[in-house]
């Protein structure tokens, strides 16, 4: 048996989902659609077991997002593999009005539905109580009463179901709506072997948004409402209308409602988190602390799991034997593992924050303040997180536009995202700043390069403002976005709730973004572990030969820097030098840029040992040292100049210099096909960026 949960954004859905299913869920997508498919078993009465599936929410049938498209998708098409046996309408009882649209158009569709009170506490409070055997007997279905929130009621909505499931019934009174279109309703009942009229009604009007249609089908449905004089939105205005008529009689016989002129704890709170000046306050000081949080408290664990990757490929060392397969698991597959896991406490931890900000109902709150900021800029309010959120990681930043209904602007967000500066670009904006910007401190504590260091967190700001306003050019869609919401009240965060969406994040990202995250880190392994020719196989003889009197650590050096110099990923450098030689880089610097490409935090690691620095790749005064002493060759002047450096920072505060961000994007828009174009642009972007610092400064 299938089961559909519907209802409204912020009636209660998912909570009462994670009740009747506990553990048992998975998370996919809708075919097609990017649009998660939370799936879960749940047992009813007797031991039956019943699939249960959470479908986005939404007001009505008539779609104005990605997210509710999919609900009319399944439920106009019977022949849907996720078209359900019962449809639990879960409505929240401040606002039965507006819930009890969509029950009336599901009911009406033909498949047997339970409405589920939901939020009775609250609507008590607000003076309105529900009589709901009263209603249930004039609606003619099963009206139950649950609390979401607290799992309570669950067991009279397993025996509703069971109920419905075997002798359904429908709240069915729609005769005022059709007056008037018996004969193309009937036509395209015949033509397209349906049984119910009101769906017939929804082909007629929806018919350019029934994906399962096809081309000829949605042509023949467009002749026959042109022969028959059929106006969609007419027919629209009027249902909405007729139906709000129909419930309001509903709601006469079955609600009483006491007036309370004193404010709620809500209305209390909003009046200062929603002021024009303070709420904008106080929601800085919430990205602060969350920005803080994530920065430094993921910062323990992080170190744990770098510390205990390290130690495990330092015992694999020791008890297997030398050799390439040795390092390909240990340098390769065990480094890309720790390089997959060490991202887990950011992204449970900045989970963890956003879903108590979401539980609280403050999350709302943040979206409406800052809708008229950022929409000029091809995005809404709900981009807000996304973008904040890439300050510290763009990979669960990404992940968290899926809250963004509208396809259009999800895309943007994910596709400006990344210009965010992440923390992992923190270790080269510093290691460089140092190298040509002295640290002398003007109005107390402020220093320059602290403020070089904000300046560059800006330029990633505004840019993903400025790429997200041209996107919003080029991305021509015909569906307008607009962005209405039913403000929740505050409530206090369920942890089981935010457990088990910290849960299925960190499960998406390590299971799917993983898979191509550690794949490509091998790559890159073989790519620096080998080389063609005699120079790479004979380095140590051959550095020997050039520098007797090395020995030690500093041969060591010597010689992986020689080897990484004749490897592939050495030879790759030496290729694309043409092409960085514009931005004031050498092929060393080509080499770092290559294998940042696994994660920008690299690039150090990597100019410390092409640089034949010391042992330690953290030790930043031993690199910083060593850079201010290299010299170019064919001027004479340090290679990290004012023009080099300012170059670089340019570069790595809009190049695209993370596979982990590229997978995400790839498992987000299921294609290569955004993932390659922001790779093109980012990098576009960077390299025309950095050529003009360049040159400008050379």
């Amino acid at each position: 048996m299938k089961i559909a949960l519907l209802g409204n954004p912020n009636s209660g859905k998912s909570s009462l989902f994670n009740h009747l299913t506990g553990l048992r869920q998975k998370v996919g997508n809708f075919p097609g659609v990017t649009v998660d498919k939370k799936i879960g078993t749940a047992i009813l009465a007797a031991g039956q077991k019943a699939q249960i599936i959470d479908f986005p929410g939404t007001y009505s049938l008539y779609p104005n997002s990605l997210d509710e498209q999919v609900v009319l998708d399944v439920m106009a098409d019977p022949a849907n593999p996720d078209y359900p046996d019962v449809a639990v309408v879960v409505a929240d009882s401040t606002n039965l009005k507006r819930n009890m649209l969509l029950f009336e158009q599901v009911s009406d569709l033909g498949i047997p539905s339970v409405l589920a009170l939901n939020m009775l506490d609250e609507a008590s409070e607000l003076g309105i109580s529900v009589n709901s055997p009263k209603m249930s007997s004039i609606l003619g279905v099963p009206v139950v009463e649950i609390n979401a929130r607290e799992g309570i009621g669950l067991e009279g909505l397993k025996r509703a179901i069971l109920q419905q499931a075997e002798k359904p019934a429908f709240h069915e009174n729609h005769q005022v709506l059709f007056e008037g279109l018996e004969e193309p309703l009937n036509q395209v009942k015949d033509r397209f072997h349906l049984n119910n009229t009101y769906l017939a009604s929804q082909y007629l009007a929806q018919n350019d948004k029934l994906n399962f249609l096809q081309k000829n089908e949605t042509e023949e449905l467009r002749q026959l409402a042109d022969k028959y004089g059929f106006d969609a939105d007419t027919f629209q205005a009027n249902e909405t209308v007729w139906r709000y008529q129909d419930i309001a009689g509903t709601l006469d016989q079955s609600l009483i409602t006491e007036t309370k002129e004193r404010l709620s704890l809500t209305d209390r709170l909003d009046k200062v988190l929603l002021h024009r000046f303070w709420g904008y306050v106080i929601f800085l000081a919430v990205l602060f602390i969350i920005f803080q949080s994530v920065f430094l408290l993921a910062s323990y664990p992080q170190d744990l799991i770098d510390a205990g990757t390290a130690d495990l490929v330092t015992w694999l060392h020791k008890v297997l034997p030398e050799g390439k397969l040795t390092d390909l698991l240990t340098e390769g597959v065990i480094s890309g593992i720790g390089g997959i896991v060490i991202f887990v406490p950011q992204i449970a931890l900045l989970f963890i924050l956003i879903s108590i900000l979401e539980e609280s109902g403050y999350m709302s709150r943040v979206v409406v303040l800052m809708d008229r900021f950022i929409r000029p800029f091809g995005m809404s309010g709900r981009s807000v997180v996304p973008l904040i959120s890439g300050m510290a990681c763009a990979v669960p930043a990404i992940m968290s536009a899926r809250t963004i209904g509208n396809w259009k602007d999800r895309l943007i967000t994910i596709m400006v995202t990344p210009l965010m500066s992440c923390a992992a670009r923190l270790p080269i904006y510093t290691i460089i700043i140092a190298l040509v910007v002295p640290q002398q401190s003007f109005f107390g504590p402020f220093g320059m390069q602290g403020i070089w260091l904000m300046l560059l967190y800006l330029l990633g700001f505004f840019m993903a403002l400025i790429a997200g306003w041209v996107m919003k050019k080029v991305l021509k869609s015909n569906m307008r976005s607009f962005f209405a919401m039913e403000l929740p009240t505050y409530k206090t965060p369920r942890w089981t709730q935010v457990f088990y969406t910290v849960l299925e994040k960190v499960k998406t990202f390590v299971f799917e973004a993983g898979k191509v995250i550690l794949a490509i880190s091998v790559i890159l392994w073989v790519l620096s572990s080998y080389g063609p020719g005699e120079e790479f196989n004979n380095a140590e003889e051959i550095v020997q030969a050039e520098n007797p009197t090395l020995s030690g650590v500093d041969l060591e050096n010597k010689v992986a820097s020689f080897q990484l110099s004749n490897s592939y990923a050495g030879h790759f450098g030496k290729f694309i030098e043409p092409v960085i030689r514009p931005l004031g880089y050498d092929w060393k610097i080509g080499i770092a840029l290559l294998t940042s490409f696994a994660a920008r935090e690299v690039f150090v690691g990597t100019v410390s040992t092409i640089y034949s620095i010391g042992s330690s790749a953290d030790d930043e005064n031993t690199i910083k040292a060593r850079l201010r002493r290299e010299v170019n060759p064919e001027t004479g002047e340090p290679t990290f100049n004012m023009a080099t450096s300012a170059s670089l920072l340019v570069f790595y505060a809009f190049a695209m210099m993370c596979m982990s961000t590229l997978a995400v994007v790839y498992r987000e828009t299921k294609g290569w096909k955004w993932p390659m174009i922001q790779l093109g642009y980012m990098t576009a972007l960077a390299y025309i960026s950095a050529f003009i610092v360049y040159q400008l400064l050379k």
